[in-house]
């Protein structure tokens, strides 16, 4: 499950594109931030592409990109490339067939669009040869094997966004007017800019469409169980709400408060049943297995694009840092995530951090979120004035000090005592995860 949203320039305070999605998945399914260089392929005619599931010809060229990728998938939950394109997908339910083997996964799909392609509408257009060439479908889950979803994108650039939502082997796109924000349910209705040719046809014959009535993407190909048990709805029309309440002053802060959102100041992760935050917090194994895991703002300007990414679960526990394509792109995170705990990765030296803080939640995040907010009011002070041949030192000063930082908090949080617990069910569901990853908390 996951939230993801685009601002054009009519609605962003400088006039710049900027997007956003947190990546949400099972609580130990640990994500890597990485980069890929661009490549050039000589005997390309022999070249081939492992994916997830299957592998697919390689292209003449690809280019650098930067990925937050599940540890275990060849696919990127939300990417950038060195051209200025992001992409993030979400899980999507339907009336139309699902494939448990072969097939492109959604995630698949993303890099190798971001590695194929110069701007949004290009990656539009890869990713529906994509489908049309190979398909979607495999095992999308880490531990669950039985989840297999369809997917939904949203493919921007510095000039333009799309939305691409697809049921089966069809698809319907539409061009974003001012700001967009997908969830977990299909959202196109009755405008859309382009589609499958037997998109409507389809409906009709499967008895969808009924005569005389407008056709409507999502009304037609919804899955109503699965769409209506993500809590999709509500966490859309929240992320919606908050970009277009902003009235023309939309800027990169709020693109984080969106990332973070809970939907009020007076948030408890174990006091929900289904997923309707946001900023997502796992809580139970039957309707919230799902947990951020990832998190990734694109800001695009004519001039130079800036990525603002955790590299860790939990944004409103994590701090987002500045990167940008060039000569150095990532400084040493660590080793890459598994699925077991590592203090000198990453995503599990702030795991902790996050998993203490669920301890007694808000009042630990209280004291935790003025330190981070005056860090990354640094941070984004200094990346608008940074010259570029120096930002790759304020992207490693930012991993570095966010590190520091991380160990500060953990440390007083393992001597303070709790003063709020959680719920039963909460506390059981969070120590057998942690029993899982091996962590001591």
């Amino acid at each position: 499950m996951c939230d993801t949203f685009v601002a054009l320039p009519s609605v962003t305070s400088d006039r710049s594109v900027i997007f956003g999605k947190n990546s949400d998945r099972e609580p130990n399914e640990a994500q890597a931030l990485e980069y890929y260089p661009s490549r050039r392929y000589s005997n390309r005619a022999q070249e081939k592409t492992a994916c997830t599931y299957i592998t697919v010809p390689q292209v003449k060229e690809t280019n650098a990109v930067l990925l937050s990728r599940p540890f275990w998938m060849w696919g990127a939950e939300i990417g950038a490339n060195e051209k200025g394109v992001v992409i993030g997908n979400e899980a999507v339910f339907t009336k139309m067939p699902y494939s448990n083997s072969g097939g492109l996964t959604g995630m698949d799909m993303i890099r190798l669009a971001l590695e194929r392609s110069a701007t949004s509408q290009q990656a539009l257009e890869t990713i529906v040869q994509l489908l049309a060439d190979h398909g979607q479908g495999g095992i999308c889950g880490y531990q669950d094997k039985k989840l297999v979803y369809h997917n939904s994108f949203i493919i921007a650039d510095t000039d333009s966004a799309w939305v691409l939502e697809t049921a089966g082997h069809l698809w319907a796109a539409l061009e974003v007017k001012d700001a967009y924000s997908i969830s977990n349910g299909l959202t196109i209705g009755e405008k859309f800019d382009r589609s499958h040719p037997q998109l409507v046809s389809t409906a009709q014959s499967k008895g969808w469409l009924k005569k005389g009535k407008p056709f409507h993407f999502a009304r037609c190909y919804s899955d109503w169980f699965f769409t209506t048990f993500s809590a999709c709805r509500k966490r859309r029309s929240r992320s919606f709400d908050m970009l277009n309440t902003s009235s023309g002053e939309f800027d990169v802060q709020r693109a984080f408060n969106i990332l973070r959102d809970h939907g009020g100041d007076d948030y408890r992760p174990d006091s929900h049943f289904l997923i309707s935050a946001v900023c997502m917090h796992a809580a139970n194994g039957l309707s919230r297995n799902g947990n951020s895991t990832g998190s990734l703002v694109a800001h695009l300007k004519k001039e130079e694009n800036t990525f603002w990414a955790t590299g860790t679960s939990a944004p409103c526990t994590g701090i987002f840092k500045p990167i940008r394509f060039g000569d150095d792109v990532l400084p040493d995170l660590g080793p890459p995530p598994g699925e077991k705990y590592d203090s000198t990765s990453l995503w599990w030296q702030h795991e902790v951090l996050h998993r203490n803080i669920l301890n007694d939640y808000p009042s630990r995040l209280n004291g935790f979120k003025e330190e981070r907010d005056r860090m990354e009011a640094s941070f984004l002070e200094k990346a608008s004035i940074q010259e570029p041949k120096y930002f790759f030192e304020l992207s490693r000063e930012a991993f570095q000090s966010s590190r520091e930082m991380t160990d500060r908090w953990v440390k007083q949080y393992q001597d303070d005592p709790i003063e709020n617990s959680p719920g039963f069910v909460y506390q059981q569901y969070w120590k057998k995860q942690n029993r899982a990853a091996g962590m001591m908390i």
